[in-house]
């Protein structure tokens, strides 16, 4: 069971709606009639919680026939969140820092990255997406929203870059707001081709402020921002976040 650490948040929520969009690294289920369940997100912050991130990301990544190149251990240039419900791990994203000019999206888009870093940018890269089957997508909208509050409140970041396979494009794009930022190649740490992705954080957040916890409005807005935490969580879990950081750092 994966209970030590610090919650970072806590939400509750309702089985996933028929019909409602399904997060690129999740299994899609039949709707169920099942009672709300409460989710914690934490930083994984010790090796064991890394490994158990791990073992969902090659199940999720084997279901799809991907590979997956065994990935440093979190160190200052990355982290892991992960999802928990009743102990067990259900979620899991990390996020790559461009703290030394080389994320793993420059192996094979460095060209287009370069420009960016010219210009002042500060790039990170959500990296690792996986969502266990039945999921709801609130499970998804919170590991995005605490990663970008992690990269652009507490560590400055300005832009996401995110290399996808092309059949998530569309997704990316409609519930996060994504925008293309590099044709199509191969990806050899997956054996599958992928496209660059690009979203600057000040844009992600001007939608988290206009739909963010606006649940009641899910039908009328497709993307993924009604379901991310309301306006007013966001200082507590910056101060959480913050926290953390000032631990790992003093450790």
């Amino acid at each position: 069971m994966l209970v030590d650490e610090m919650p970072i948040a806590t939400f509750e929520s309702p089985p996933p709606a028929s019909g409602a969009p399904c997060p690129p690294g999740a299994r899609p289920q039949p709707a169920q009639q099942v009672r709300s369940q409460v989710f914690n997100v934490r930083l994984a912050s010790s090796a064991g919680r890394q490994d158990a991130a791990g073992v969902l990301l090659r199940r999720m990544y084997a279901w799809r026939g991907y590979a997956l190149d065994p990935a440093a251990r979190q160190d200052g240039g990355r982290v892991t969140f992960y999802a928990e419900t009743d102990g067990e791990l259900v979620g899991t994203m990390s996020l790559a820092l461009d703290l030394h000019g080389r994320l793993p999206a420059d192996e094979n888009f460095g060209d287009c990255l370069a420009p960016l870093r010219l210009a002042g940018r500060r790039l990170c890269e959500p990296s690792r997406l996986a969502i266990d089957k039945g999921m709801s997508k609130r499970v998804f909208a919170a590991l995005i929203h605490i990663s970008y509050l992690y990269a652009h409140r507490v560590r400055r970041f300005s832009d996401y870059v995110i290399e996808v396979n092309p059949r998530h494009v569309a997704f990316y794009q409609r519930m996060l707001g994504f925008s293309d930022f590099g044709a199509e190649r191969d990806c050899s740490r997956v054996g599958a081709p992928a496209v660059l992705l690009r979203l600057p954080l000040d844009v992600m957040g001007e939608q988290i402020r206009r739909w963010g916890g606006s649940f009641d409005a899910a039908g009328a807005e497709r993307s993924f921002y009604p379901y991310f935490f309301p306006l007013r969580e966001e200082a507590g879990i910056t101060a959480r976040l913050a926290a953390l950081c000032q631990g790992e750092d003093a450790a």
